[in-house]
């Protein structure tokens, strides 16, 4: 069996059953420092992928068993968020259109341009980066938020949308004193050193993701 590929090092993976296309691709990759795993099919991939790997994800179109857009779906459905870049030696608009309908983020034609490649597996990897690295915020700030007690939300809440110290206690029926306690507790609960840092935590909160 397979070891599970590491999560913490950018790599390149690359799915194509022509051994001679995986050959030359992974070698172009190489020759510019990037990490590269290739695999034969779908299933081989699927067999060794630690979901929380880092990278970028090469697929071919036609493949034996599992098409490569059947691979796409796939990932979606599992929560796998690999930037993906589709190949294909039978490109035509409607895989195009499924490609990027998919969450593709770059479809090419065999044979492959190599800086057409290159700076898509760049863009792939510095969006998949970008993108760990907004979630972890995200994370960050929604547990800090969630150890507040309900007071404090509300209390951030109003500050976030403006609220003075008076139009808050108002807006809670509690003295002026209790907000600027409960103010003072919400800087340093959430490490916050100002108010724009206050609300920037506040609305990581919040955040969707892409």
């Amino acid at each position: 069996m397979r070891e599970p590929l590491p999560a913490t090092e950018p790599t390149v993976f690359l799915v194509d059953d022509d051994d001679a296309v995986r050959d030359a691709l992974a070698t172009l990759l190489g020759t510019v420092g990037l990490k590269v795993r290739d695999f034969p099919d779908a299933r081989a991939f699927l067999a060794a992928l630690d979901r929380e790997a880092l990278g970028c994800l090469i697929l071919d179109v036609r493949m034996p068993q599992v098409s490569g857009l059947q691979l796409q779906e796939q990932l979606t459905r599992e929560g796998v968020d690999l930037p993906v870049i589709v190949i294909t030696g039978h490109g035509d608009i409607d895989v195009c259109r499924r490609a990027f309908k998919g969450g593709a983020t770059e479809f090419l034609t065999k044979p492959v341009d190599e800086l057409a490649l290159l700076e898509g597996v760049a863009l792939g990897i510095r969006t998949h980066l970008a993108r760990r690295s907004r979630l972890a915020v995200t994370q960050e700030a929604r547990g800090a938020v969630a150890g507040l007690t309900a007071r404090e939300q509300e209390v951030l809440r109003l500050i976030v949308d403006g609220a003075s110290n008076k139009q808050a206690a108002r807006a809670l029926g509690i003295s002026v004193r209790t907000v600027e306690t409960h103010r003072a507790s919400l800087f340093e609960k959430l490490g916050a050193a100002s108010l724009a840092q206050l609300v920037r935590v506040y609305l990581a909160s919040l955040d969707e993701g892409p």
